[in-house]
């Protein structure tokens, strides 16, 4: 299991038509009794569990790409793909697919799935040659070309036959030379043939073919004639862009010129996919499918060069955390690593994993606090950022409390993420909102449980709550300062609501940190200003930051919300809103209705007393005489719990007479004395039951055992 011939990635397509790494192991073919069948088993190299188990059935097409891929389908929607360390190890696990298969080896697909139709079609052509007769690749014969490219799409067979006539003749070069004359001779009508012979070929899908188009000495001539398309009246200029707008910076000399070449080869490809090529239809979506591997493989093995250079990083990191380096440098400095984090999303987990460690132990975090007044610098340094948290929150969250030892709170990294987000230029705020997602996944108590750091948690959100929470809540304080919503256009509505969300979030996961907050900003008055505003959402964002206040029942948070009459702006919002049926009013309802029926007693008694007379009206929901009516039976019970202690201490008034009478009627001493010892023992015992409820009882007790007779003797217990 130690040969890299035979070591492998395997790789998953998902529904996005992204390539998944499902891990490292080693390839072996196999008959599998259970199976029935020679397979395809790959075993992890790390703990040696089976990664893949796939039978090399006869009808499945399987496609070998760029020397180390083989690609293949086993389900509708399910492809599946084998990376090969060394080419010897993709050519032998290739030559016993085509074994199993009974197929040549030296083709790069076995077959084609086909209809039951095509097949029957295609049994009554007799084969009279193994390859697609190409015309010769002459000026005149380009229009002929051109049709017998764009008819053999739809057939898989026949597409197959073409790749395999255009390898064998290096017909692509001779194609692009007639360009080369076209474009001299101004040919318009030639070259909107090549435009189509070229844009046919990309669509035959094979990868052989994309390592003929893509090389150095032939791709600009493949975008030159993707220029000319027939549908427009004047060519584009694809070829000055890639020529002359885009440059190609290098922050850091690269002395690698494979890897130099890689990088052009890969930005020029995706331009192809991205520009140059219409978007594909419905029919056409799986056209493309290997031009994406392609780009997909390029990006994992620009990565890997890279993270394998160590002179090169060190490089890039002691400029960027040299404070002497030029605004400019540092910009392009802090824009490559932007783009290396973007490229290692290709890579598998471990080796992610390995790649931010590394940038981690090169100090990203410190190298991203400089600079931060250049706009470009920061807006890259939070892309970054973005990569690191999604990367380990727990990294992030050590640093940024070790940075108020040395550096400002405006200037913070967390904080620079705080503006950046409410800074955030689009209307739509999609920054904006990519970053209010990366400061609820630094805040959430969800991701310290499994730290080391038994603290974490209670050290990190007193640090926030401390140097933070006043950036975030700065647009709304400021936004409500009195008592109105000052500015309520669409984009600030937006931000606030995306504040509003997060506290929202803090509301739900911090307990102490936020009332604390809450209760010193005096916050759910300011956020329920917002109940005025004109857009709906931003009104009910206010709404729902109130409604998780109240679920949780706390009677700290129901004190301040009856002490500062809070219901108020919501009363007048439900009343505002009039008969009308629609989401606000909904809202609303349904806090009042969870007040009634987790019977709140401090708010229900609150809203009845101080808001009934303009809810009695409302008569759609018998929400409000259920509030009245819970407000009434708690009333009685008060009611009739002091009735009753009245009643007890009248009873004592009875006692008393019918003993002071028994006394009066009775002459014999000793009966007399035996009598009330009995019946004051037993009244006695019966009172002080009672004292434990009514304080007045015990004083009428008192004064009871001051009347008796001296001579009297009472135990009392």
């Amino acid at each position: 299991m130690s040969d890299t011939r035979r070591r492998v990635k395997v790789y998953t397509l998902n529904e996005e038509r992204q390539w998944d790494d499902r891990g490292t192991g080693h390839v072996s073919s196999t008959f599998v009794e259970r199976l029935k069948g020679t397979s395809l088993l790959v075993r992890a190299e790390s703990d040696g569990s089976l990664l893949l188990e796939s039978k090399i059935s006869p009808n499945t097409a399987y496609q070998k790409q760029q020397d180390t891929l083989i690609v293949w389908s086993e389900a509708d929607n399910y492809d599946l793909a084998l990376s090969f360390q060394e080419k010897a190890g993709c050519d032998e696990i290739w030559e016993k697919i085509c074994q199993v298969q009974g197929k040549d080896p030296a083709l790069d697909i076995t077959q084609d799935p086909i209809d039951e139709s095509e097949e029957e079609r295609f049994e009554e052509i007799p084969e009279t040659s193994h390859l697609v007769e190409l015309p010769p690749c002459e000026l005149s014969r380009l229009e002929e070309i051109a049709d017998l490219v764009t008819s053999v799409l739809s057939s898989p067979i026949r597409r197959e036959k073409l790749a395999l006539a255009l390898m064998s003749e290096a017909y692509i070069k001779k194609l692009l030379g007639l360009f080369r004359v076209c474009e001299d001779l101004d040919n318009r009508e030639g070259l909107h043939h090549l435009y189509e012979i070229i844009r046919g070929v990309l669509f035959l899908n094979k990868a052989a073919l994309f390592e003929v188009m893509f090389s150095d000495d032939s791709i600009m001539d493949v975008v030159g004639c993707l220029e000319y398309d027939p549908a427009m009246v004047q060519p584009k200029r694809h070829r000055e862009f890639l020529t002359k707008t885009a440059k190609f910076k290098e922050v850091i000399p690269i002395t690698d010129s494979e890897l130099r070449q890689k990088i052009h080869q890969t930005y020029r490809v995706q331009y192809i996919q991205d520009i140059i090529l219409p978007t594909p239809s419905v029919f056409e979506d799986n056209f493309l499918s290997t031009l994406t591997s392609f780009i997909f493989f390029n990006k994992v093995e620009i990565v890997s060069m890279l993270q394998d250079d160590e002179k090169f990083l060190t490089e890039v990191f002691a400029q960027l955390t040299d404070e002497a380096t030029e605004d400019s440098k540092r910009r392009e400095l802090v824009n490559f690593v932007k783009e290396f984090c973007a490229f290692s999303q290709t890579l598998q987990p471990q080796n992610r994993d390995a790649f931010f460690k590394t940038l981690a132990n090169l100090g990203i975090l410190p190298a991203l606090e400089i600079g931060m007044d250049d706009l470009q610098v920061r807006a890259a340094a939070t892309d970054i950022f973005s990569y690191l948290v999604e990367f380990s929150p727990s990294m992030v969250r050590e640093f940024v409390m070790q940075e108020p030892q040395q550096t400002d709170d405006d200037v913070l990294l967390i904080n620079v993420v705080i503006k950046q987000m409410i800074c955030d230029s689009d209307p739509e705020l999609g920054g904006a909102v990519q970053l209010m997602g990366l400061l609820r996944t630094l805040i959430d108590p969800e991701n310290m449980l499994a730290s080391t750091n038994k603290t974490e948690k209670t050290e990190f959100l007193s640090f926030f709550y401390k140097y933070c929470m006043h950036v975030l809540t700065a647009p709304l304080l400021a936004n409500t300062a009195h008592e109105k919503n000052s500015k309520d256009n669409f984009q600030t509505a937006q931000l606030l609501a995306l504040i509003l969300e997060l506290l929202t979030f803090c509301v739900e996961h911090h307990t102490y940190h936020i009332k604390t907050y809450i209760m010193n900003k005096d916050l759910l008055r300011r956020v329920l200003v917002l109940m005025n505003s004109k857009h709906t959402f931003l009104a009910l964002c206010a709404l729902r930051f109130m409604r998780r206040i109240i679920g949780l029942k706390d009677e700290y948070y129901n004190r301040y919300i009856i002490k500062g009459n809070l219901f108020e702006p919501v009363i007048n919002a439900l009343l505002d809103n009039g008969t009308r049926y629609n989401l606000l009013n909904s809202a609303i309802i349904e806090l009042f209705e969870f007040i009634k029926v987790e019977d709140v007693k401090s708010l229900i008694a609150h809203i009845v007393d101080n808001f009934y007379q303009a809810l009695e009206p409302i008569e759609y929901v018998q929400t409000f005489k259920g509030l009245k009516g819970r407000y009434e039976q708690e009333k009685d019970r008060q009611s009739q719990r002091l009735s009753r202690f009245r009643r007890d201490a009248r009873s004592l008034d009875e006692d008393e007479n019918l003993w002071l009478n028994d006394d009066d009627e009775d002459d014999d001493e000793d009966a007399v004395e035996k009598r009330m010892e009995d019946d004051f023992s037993d009244s006695y015992g019966k009172y002080m039951e009672t004292a434990s409820v009514c304080p007045c009882v015990c004083m009428y007790i008192h004064n009871l055992k001051a009347r008796t007779e001296p001579s009297l003797e009472i135990n009392v217990i």
